[in-house]
């Protein structure tokens, strides 16, 4: 399932990144890792705020979309 599908105040695990290799690479970056924990902290109409690695990040649902989670 991808992050835009999971409720605020889940907590999931990313499973994989599905984007080109630049867009994954700038998403480790900012903590988005295969295993790390993710939960929805908040949700708009232009995106979600996430709480990754004890920092929060907002990041728009076309972004978002491409985080498999589990």
């Amino acid at each position: 399932m991808s992050l835009t599908m999971v409720n605020i105040g889940e907590e999931k695990i990313i499973k994989e990144i599905h984007a080109k290799e630049s867009v994954k690479r700038h998403l480790q970056n900012l903590g988005f890792i295969t295993g790390e924990k993710i939960e929805i902290i908040a949700e708009n109409s232009s995106g979600l705020i996430l709480m990754i690695k004890g920092s929060k990040i907002a990041l728009n649902k076309g972004m978002a979309n491409k985080i498999i989670v589990q």
